[in-house]
């Protein structure tokens, strides 16, 4: 199987599998930050589409031409649940999470911690194939009881991380089920 790091084109490995951002972060520290260029093959998002949800206010403001660690991560958030949420919902979620985009004191969470926590999630879910509802629940509430300490509303969490892990799982199964389609409309053709 071919695995990609949630919301990038990065594929995945052992090493990174609790704490997916390490894969990007030795880039930040060494680089200061990402470009715009680096930022779109990393995510596979059009400069443009980058540019958009900064100009909208769902990705803090950028100071210079590099995209900073938060930006990043706020971008692949949203890059993650993009397949199966509308964009507008995504920014509610990522607001009943995490407060005014530009203002740290209302998080729930630290972006960085809620990015690993979801792909930790993700891949235990792909890994033992346990995308039933209450496993995915009982992933959420694991990984939310490993990081209490950080977290200021469990309750809060909880959902919205539910609804993520679904989002994005939902995204994926969509994805496999047009590359199917799309083989049997090609099958379809050759045939006619």
């Amino acid at each position: 199987m071919n695995r990609l790091i949630p919301a990038t084109t990065l594929k995945y490995s052992d090493s990174i599998r609790n704490s997916a951002f390490d894969a990007i972060s030795p880039v930040l520290e060494a680089t200061g930050g990402l470009t715009l260029s680096q930022l779109s093959n990393l995510t596979g998002l059009e400069g443009s589409t980058i540019q958009n949800w900064i100009k909208r206010g769902w990705v803090p403001s950028t100071k210079g031409k590099k995209y900073s660690e938060r930006q990043i991560l706020r971008i692949l958030l949203i890059n993650m649940l993009r397949g199966a949420m509308k964009l507008e919902n995504i920014i509610k979620l990522m607001t009943y999470i995490n407060g005014d985009v530009e203002d740290t004191s209302d998080d729930i969470i630290e972006e960085t911690l809620l990015y690993n926590s979801l792909c930790r999630i993700i891949f235990t879910v792909e890994e033992e194939s346990a995308f039933d509802s209450n496993s995915v629940r009982n992933l959420v509430a694991r990984e939310i009881e490993n990081a209490a300490d950080s977290i200021k509303d469990e309750h809060k969490l909880k959902k919205a991380m539910f609804v993520m892990v679904m989002a994005y799982r939902s995204a994926c199964i969509k994805s496999e089920m047009e590359e199917t389609l799309t083989d049997i409309l090609n099958e379809m053709e050759k045939t006619d």
